[in-house]
């Protein structure tokens, strides 16, 4: 049997985990993983570290069982010398405030603990944040059971990858290890460890996959974990060449500006449907980092939805994606544009619209027809007094310029295909009742600017925001 320190030294190696002069801070649970990876890490196995500490995070879940668990990892940490931070949070009620399974919320909250202490010990020793590193002592047989834990509750290849040796940060020198070599380790030590009673409850998936699952796996092959292994990491590298596709695809093939993630749907439709699965996936994560979580199901929706007109989908994280004219839109569901705040127009003068900007009218040079659609030219003559700016209302008509008789605002918005979360806060210029310029879409056909036209108006829409 290979030794616990050069299985531990060949991860790091391998995976260049603690470079040199790395500052480390090591998550102690006080089980035998991690105190056998707190011993490796004390004792200077792997690595030249610039500083070692280590941290606990009591769930506040086992009474006076977990309290013993945090007086044991103190224990230790005096013994090897190694400072030592004792966190206790209410795992349950936080679980219970954010929807959460137990495991899962408390994996978030030593991740949150453990970011910022690492980042208050790099800061003490005066140096960068990137010098630092978690270490977790997640093993072999950690990675078997999460990749049975996945296949049983399902998930895609990038699910199945399990456990990364290596993401961001955060370490696993022990990723190699069996438990049966951490225990040996330890026991040579004469190294105790504590025990946690809930890893026998059944009830529980991984408890279930480590007693019932993973055994049976190991019954009919010995060496299951060893070759699940192998086949785990054929499973990322090429999870990790199709999410870099992906990647390329989401950035050539989506926008995310103003809060909102749009997708060419007709670009989309090009790619295969595996990897527009994956480009949707991986611009949803780049824009809206907290659906991390979302379900195969909602993405799988979205792809249908590229080739759906009028399509409209609900997602969760309080996201909704719509189609808008081929682009399928996601924003979130309170993404609504602000209505125009009706205003007087002075001409010459300006007129505040708040988060929507101004409208200015100023005179001009006879230009004729603006190319820009956010300024029109009008031929001021033909203005009966002072202007007003509002939005559109229930039965507004207009001219539209170069067509004759008039058209319905709301039909013209469908011509030029104005979203209809926008329409609200398209401003609309107004002389009296009749309409004169409806802002970034249509000048009215009667105010235009003809050879005959002796003073001109330059209307001008100054927008605050591209997405307004």
């Amino acid at each position: 049997m290979t030794p616990l320190p050069d299985i531990a030294r060949a991860a790091v190696a391998e995976y260049d985990m603690l470079p040199a002069g790395s500052i480390v801070l090591a998550l102690v649970s006080g089980g035998a993983d991690s105190v056998a990876m707190l011993r490796l890490l004390a004792a200077g196995e792997l690595g030249d570290l610039a500083g070692l500490s280590a941290l606990h995070v009591n769930h506040m879940l086992r009474g006076e069982a977990a309290d013993g668990d945090a007086a044991f990892v103190e224990a230790l940490c005096a013994e090897l010398g190694v400072p030592c931070t004792v966190v206790r949070f209410d795992v349950a009620a936080y679980a219970a405030a954010e929807g959460l399974n137990l495991e899962d919320a408390g994996r978030r909250i030593r991740y949150r603990f453990a970011q910022s202490e690492l980042d208050a010990r790099c800061s003490a020793a005066g140096l960068s944040p990137l010098r630092g590193r978690i270490a977790v002592a997640h093993t072999l047989d950690d990675q078997a059971e999460t990749f049975l834990m996945r296949l049983v509750t399902g998930a895609g290849p990038g699910g199945l990858r399990a456990i990364a040796p290596v993401r961001g940060r955060v370490v696993r020198p022990l990723i190699g290890a069996r438990r049966a070599d951490i225990l040996g380790y330890l026991t040579g030590l004469g190294q105790h460890w504590r025990e946690d009673a809930t890893n026998a409850d059944t009830s529980r998936l991984r408890s279930w996959v480590r007693h019932q699952l993973l055994p049976l796996a190991q019954s009919r092959n010995p060496a299951f974990a060893d070759t699940l292994a192998r086949n785990v990491r054929i499973l990322a590298e090429e999870d990790t060449l199709l999410s870099e596709m992906a990647s390329a695809f989401s950035r050539d093939f989506a926008r995310f500006e103003d809060g909102r993630l749009t997708f060419e749907s007709a670009q989309m439709r090009t790619l295969s449907r595996p990897m527009a699965r994956r480009t949707v996936r991986e611009a949803l994560l780049r824009a809206f980092p907290d659906a991390s979580r979302l379900e195969a199901a909602h993405v799988e929706a979205l792809v249908d939805g590229l080739a759906v007109d009028g399509f409209a989908h609900d997602l969760p994280f309080g996201l909704r994606a719509v189609d808008e004219y081929g682009k399928l839109c996601v924003s979130r569901r309170d993404d609504t544009a602000a209505p125009v705040a009706p205003c007087l127009l002075e001409w010459p003068g300006r007129c505040d619209l708040g988060e929507l900007g101004s409208i200015e009218a100023a005179f001009s040079t006879p230009d004729g027809v603006s190319a820009d659609p956010f300024s029109a030219y009008v031929d001021a003559d033909l203005l009966r007094g002072a202007l007003t700016v509002d939005g559109p209302r229930i039965g507004d008509r207009m001219t539209p310029f170069g067509m004759t008789g008039t058209k319905k605002l709301s039909d013209l918005f469908t011509d030029v295909k104005v979203p209809k979360r926008l329409r609200a806060s398209t401003p609309v210029v107004r002389d009296g009742e009749r309409i004169v310029w409806v802002a970034g879409v249509r000048l009215d056909d009667r105010y235009e600017v003809t050879p005959e036209t002796r003073r001109v108006l330059a209307l001008s829409w100054h927008r605050l925001t591209e997405g307004s």
